[in-house]
């Protein structure tokens, strides 16, 4: 196991202005930086590390120490992971993993040492409903609400054939649910991709069979960007109009896949053009630190350590009052790229959703990106909150 550089720079820092009683703050980051999820992963490693780097290496004014591992999005190894995160590091904050399937995983191990889980991205419908836990926050969304802001786009437009199709693993379901409940009709087919798939032709062959005139997809990172180069390329986006979520259409897949991508439709919690001041900063350092625009993920992993940084300062430093913690945590006082943010009962945001559309920025000498048009879904409470019995 290794620890960043930033940790180790954490752990000579004097405690200045500190309290008498503040320990180390410890957090375990899971990285998924191969594997399925691998370009998300590096997205989410660069949003933590330039949060970490711009708070000088701590955590509410104390010594913090972040501890990083990859774990490639396999449960398994995600599991090892969090048993020596909990029992030898003992670790006070986890996050990181990019999948749906990792998160409802150690879920049980983390909630079991009362170490709380900042979700960076999975916000599985079981943790939002009947099993919401008070140590996990899904900080990011809750999955199926994403993708019912891309359903109640297609409906907006009243397209008459709509296919779906999804990776079958938690978040692929929560996805294709979602999408139905906004969509509100009926769905020409519906298409279930093994999680990690490149080849895409029997899908494609079916498509151009069907000749459906919108198809919506959750395909994050690589599997996104082989189906995309797949279709376009079979000629099919001529008549079939391609919605996504954010994830689907977002800078990683933008890079890789090129002028296909322009004109994508695709919904959002956030975008690099957001007007407030916290995501007009967290842009302007990222595209120096990095030399890119920034992408979800990454901009999800920055709230992250930002809210654990509130919090902190918020107990000042006592982290093993745990009650204290989660009061402070709920509380969400920190400034979040996405501008005004809260906690709904179920420990998930209450937030807006906006449509975006690939296009080429001339701020940025013609460079592919999203820009935001109009919001879908204002303050949006995902549909499993009122499952959560949690105070």
């Amino acid at each position: 196991m290794f620890r960043s550089n930033l940790a180790a720079a954490a752990l000579v820092a004097g405690l200045a202005g500190a309290p008498a009683y503040a320990q180390t703050v410890k957090v375990g980051i899971a990285q998924d930086l191969t594997g399925p999820f691998a370009a998300l992963g590096a997205e989410a490693r660069d949003g933590f590390n330039l949060a970490i780097k711009q708070l000088g290496n701590r955590l509410g004014g104390v010594n913090a120490e972040f501890i990083m591992q990859d774990m490639a999005g396999n449960p398994d190894t995600a599991r090892q992971l969090v048993e020596r995160f909990t029992k030898r590091e003992r670790v006070d904050f986890f996050t990181g993993p990019i999948g749906s399937n990792v998160a409802l995983a150690v879920g049980p191990a983390l909630f079991a040492e009362r170490v709380f889980y900042l979700s960076n991205n999975a916000g599985p419908s079981q943790l939002a409903g009947s099993q919401c836990n008070p140590f996990f926050f899904g900080t990011a969304y809750q999955n199926d609400s994403y993708h019912e802001a891309a359903g109640r786009f297609a409906a907006s437009r009243d397209f008459k054939r709509v296919a779906i199709m999804a990776p079958n693993y938690p978040a692929g379901q929560d996805a294709l649910n979602g999408f139905k409940r906004g969509f509100g009709k009926p769905v020409a087919s519906e298409t279930f991709t093994k999680l990690g798939q490149l080849d895409y032709a029997a899908e494609i062959a079916q498509l151009r069979a069907a000749r459906p005139d919108a198809l919506f997809i959750f395909l994050p990172g690589g599997m996104g960007i082989n189906f995309i180069k797949q279709f376009v390329g079979a000629g099919l986006s001529k008549d079939t109009q391609i919605i996504g979520p954010g994830f689907s259409a977002d800078q990683d897949v933008i890079r890789a896949v090129g002028d296909s991508m322009l004109g994508m439709f695709n919904t959002a919690h956030w975008n690099h053009d957001f007007d407030n001041a916290a995501s007009r900063a967290f842009v302007e350092a990222f595209r120096t630190e990095y030399k890119r625009t920034p992408s979800i993920y990454a901009a999800q992993a920055y709230d992250v350590i930002m809210m654990i940084d509130a919090a902190v300062r918020e107990v000042k430093g006592k982290v093993s009052d745990r009650d204290a913690v989660r009061a402070a945590l709920k509380k969400a006082s920190f400034k979040s790229v996405r501008g005004d943010f809260r906690f709904g009962n179920n420990q998930f945001p209450v937030q807006d959703f906006v449509l975006r559309v690939v296009r080429k920025d001339e701020r940025f000498n013609g460079e592919l990106n999203n820009r935001t048009l109009n919001k879908v879904m204002e303050k949006h409470v995902d549909t499993y909150a009122t499952q959560c019995t949690m105070k």
